[in-house]
């Protein structure tokens, strides 16, 4: 380790900081420099946490709301949301596909007034939102016997943290808003370790449960009563490219899962032509490439297991 005295680390510094802007220049695909400004992630946060006290209010932040205070409490916070989606959509509007465009104010006009009204049609999408994760608790407690109140299950369950983050971001998604919602929902995928892409197009009384290395992909297309395990991954079978070798991104990678399908732990379902029937059943640790009718289980045939009696002695 070379050693340098005080006045030599700090000339070290000035020249280490200017080793690193110069990697900038080398390097701009890990740069954002000179560009409209990005969504900040923190806001992106703070707005999630925000629309959570509105989804269910009582259980976060405020305890002793009441019917005759809730009206004061949640216009607070719409009012609050407004200001910080208007800001937020305008900088992803600005931003688009990422394709490095330079900011001018006749871009940052157009954006902002689009975002103005984006904005409003999202929160006018709430009463619906909740009406549906209502529905998302209701499938939880039914399908856990474990759970011993659906105030559990809005406490405690990750399941339901994603799959409300998810509800959120997919009607932004829906109305056209780039970055924002995949910005979301994988906040939500490193809180609660399970990945649903905004994009994907899910039913009423979604459940997972444990949840923990859940994946569905972004066009996967699921109905109503579908219950997930663990590690659960609805994926894509290949990648199709063009003639140029560019990845095609518009196409159906992933399945679709009918009404009433329950899939048990770590089971991996491919392909954008693969339907699981309604009211059918996929195993644990199952491969499926192809689609299942309705009405079947899918099971691997039982393991040859090795059983052997050891005595320790301590």
């Amino acid at each position: 380790m070379v050693m340098f005295n005080f006045p030599e680390q700090k000339s070290y510094i000035s020249s280490l900081t200017n080793r690193i802007v110069e990697s900038y220049l080398e390097t701009r695909l890990t740069h954002h420099l000179d560009h409209c400004p990005l969504p900040n992630y923190g806001t992106v946060v703070n707005v999630i946490e925000d629309l959570k006290e509105i989804i269910y209010p009582g259980y976060r932040h405020l305890d002793r709301l009441n019917s005759s205070n809730v009206g004061y409490h949640v216009g607070y916070l719409v009012d609050r949301l407004h200001d910080q989606l208007c800001v937020l959509f305008e900088r992803a509007i600005c931003h688009g596909d990422g394709n490095m465009c330079e900011c001018t104010a006749e871009k940052t006009y157009l954006a902002y007034e689009l975002a103005l009204r984006k904005s409003v049609e999202f929160l006018d999408e709430i009463p619906t939102i909740r009406r549906r994760l209502s529905k998302d608790v209701e499938a939880s407690y039914a399908g856990d016997p474990a759970c011993r109140s659906k105030d559990e299950v809005i406490f405690c369950y990750p399941g339901l943290e994603a799959v409300t983050v998810y509800r959120l971001a997919h009607v932004m998604h829906r109305l056209g808003i780039p970055l924002i919602p995949r910005m979301m929902t994988e906040w939500a995928h490193a809180k609660t370790g399970i990945d649903i892409h905004p994009g994907a197009d899910i039913g009423e009384y979604f459940f997972i449960d444990h949840g923990t290395g859940v994946v569905i992909g972004a066009t996967c297309k699921i109905g109503n009563w579908v219950k997930l395990y663990q590690g659960v991954t609805l994926g894509a079978l290949s990648f199709p490219k063009d003639e140029m070798g560019n990845l095609v991104r518009s196409t159906k990678r992933h399945p679709t899962l009918e009404d009433n399908v329950v899939i048990y732990a770590n089971a991996t379902i491919l392909g954008g032509e693969t339907i699981i029937g309604h009211d059918s059943v996929i195993g644990s640790n199952v491969w499926l490439t192809y689609s299942v009718s309705p009405n079947t289980t899918v099971t691997i045939e039982k393991p040859n297991l090795k059983l052997r009696n050891t005595n320790f002695k301590f």
